[in-house]
């Protein structure tokens, strides 16, 4: 079923997980991700970036999850991913996505407050779900450069502020991650996220998931993280197989056999994320 972000993280904070958000960069790596969601038996959400969008489609899109999503049973959102413009929002929220996420992190404190209020105004009166965020996370997203001046952490309190002045559905914070990490892993600041956790009653979101250590998710998950960004892992590992296919075909043999193997990557690391974001060892909220 085509859903929201707010339907799959109310289900995952009832049975205490959180759901695997999944950059999609071309159409290719669509169903692989899509049946891996339905082979662990979790919603899913797929998300892109503001040019993936663009050079898709977004309305191409929204047709072929809605369609992968039926014929494969699985709850599937399409969430537009740091967008900064509300014209990119608008066109995402009319062209049918589910899910956006308005990024004025680098914005002053009151500037992100009333930006973010408008995108909430304008999703929210047509079913849409929004996430904001606070705090900065630097690092690269799609291989380019994301340029942060002073890395600055969540405060509890502005968290608390921003979540009841904007009525935003997710809450992105800044505990120490980074877009784009995927050689070394990161300490995440788990103390803090417990303050604000204890602060907010809203799901709250890691972006540059590729960077925590595993080891670290079921704490994560158990102080409130309901939608768990993974990127840089599925295009470093899709691109590298791509990269071995192609250098060993024949010119004349059909794509789909350089293209196949470098989906079924996506599929595997997908699957396994979300094996692990489920948490089944811990005890239910």
């Amino acid at each position: 079923m085509y859903t929201t972000l707010k339907a799959v993280t109310e289900l995952a904070t009832k049975l205490n997980f959180t759901v695997g958000a999944f950059n999609t960069h071309n159409l290719e790596m669509l169903p692989d991700m899509l049946r891996a969601a339905k082979e662990v038996g979790a919603p899913i959400i797929i998300q892109t970036s503001v040019d993936t969008a663009r050079y898709i489609g977004f309305k191409v899109l929204v047709n072929t999850i809605k369609a992968i999503a039926d014929e494969e049973i699985v709850d599937a959102v399409l969430h537009l991913d740091h967008a900064k413009n509300f014209d990119d929002i608008k066109q995402a929220i009319d062209s049918g996505f589910t899910s956006v996420m308005f990024d004025g992190s680098s914005l002053p404190f009151k500037e992100n407050i009333l930006k973010t209020r408008a995108v909430v105004e304008y999703a929210h009166a047509r079913g849409v779900s929004v996430e904001g965020e606070l705090g900065t996370i630097g690092g690269t997203e799609e291989g380019i450069h994301v340029e942060v001046n002073d890395k600055v952490y969540t405060r509890p309190s502005d968290a608390l502020a921003f979540v009841q002045a904007t009525g935003i559905d997710a809450l992105a914070v800044a505990i120490g991650t980074n877009h784009g990490q995927f050689k070394s892993k990161t300490e995440v600041n788990i103390p803090l996220l417990k303050e604000i956790h204890a602060m907010v009653d809203i799901p709250l979101v890691i972006h540059g998931g590729t960077g925590v250590k595993e080891e670290d998710y079921p704490e994560l998950i158990n102080n409130g993280i309901r939608k768990f960004n993974v990127g840089t892992e599925l295009l470093v590992n899709w691109t590298q197989v791509a990269k071995d296919q192609f250098a060993q075909t024949e010119v004349n043999k059909s794509l789909r056999h350089n293209v196949i193997p470098a989906n079924q990557a996506v599929k595997d690391i997908v699957k396994h994320k979300m094996s692990l974001f489920l948490n089944v060892n811990q005890r239910i909220n």
